[in-house]
């Protein structure tokens, strides 16, 4: 069994759900501050989410290919993104972006805000506050939602098929390898890889389940107040 899918497939994902950890928390945290055309730059950033991936697909197809100002730019350097592993990352990142995203803002958007304003009134900027109040106390939302962007970029199938396509022992990911197995009639090989991604899939929902109960344990403990006490005490 060859397993260069599951390393491009695992390459893809880690990649994709670092560039997204760092992006969708910062256009979470600009977003849940934003106040004009909030519901526009909502509705973009969650676009990706409510497409159907062949549509995403098609759209980064418009604006990576060939034809395009990206595509003619990079042509000029011989280099092209399509059908490059440059190509699965790409798709990876847009199709899972918005469940970082939405996790993030969702997270920033039950804090207490009373909590913040305490905090300013203690003499914190901007960045404390982000840092030291908003951040640790968001950890398991921002966290389970990593671990669903992971599984997202990990099991993405219909925009890397249109951008990557299926080059064995590059572009070709578990998801595409699953496809064209069955395409092929090899069951077997489909099985094998079927049983191999479910069960990744289940140890990410068990851990996700994990910090979704350290999340409750916490809101228990009055998880705003103690980060906020934390505070108070290391400044006296």
């Amino acid at each position: 069994m060859n397993y260069s899918p599951l390393l491009i497939s695992l390459k893809a994902a880690i990649i994709s759900t670092a560039i997204n950890f760092f992006l969708g928390i910062y256009s979470a945290f600009l977003v849940s501050r934003t106040k004009k055309l909030k519901g526009i730059m909502d509705g973009i950033l969650t676009l990706p989410l409510v497409l159907p991936p062949t549509v995403v697909g098609f759209f980064l197809l418009i604006l990576l290919g060939k034809n395009s100002i990206i595509g003619r730019t990079l042509l000029r350097f011989n280099t092209s993104i399509m059908f490059s592993q440059a190509a699965t990352i790409i798709s990876a990142t847009v199709v899972s972006f918005p469940l970082m995203y939405r996790t993030a803002r969702g997270a920033f958007e039950q804090l207490d805000k009373d909590i913040i304003n305490v905090a300013r009134t203690l003499g914190l900027s901007e960045h404390k506050i982000f840092r030291k109040i908003i951040l640790p106390n968001s950890f398991s939302n921002i966290m389970a939602g990593t671990i669903l962007t992971f599984a997202r970029s990990l099991g993405e199938f219909g925009a890397t098929i249109m951008i990557a396509g299926n080059i064995p022992g590059k572009t070709q990911t578990m998801s595409v390898v699953i496809y064209s197995a069955v395409q092929a009639g090899n069951r077997h090989l489909a099985y094998n890889w079927v049983i191999l991604m479910a069960s990744i899939s289940l140890v990410i929902m068990i851990l996700m389940n994990k910090f979704e109960t350290n999340k409750t344990y916490n809101m228990g403990k009055g998880g705003n107040q103690h980060s906020l006490c934390k505070y108070e005490k290391k400044t006296r």
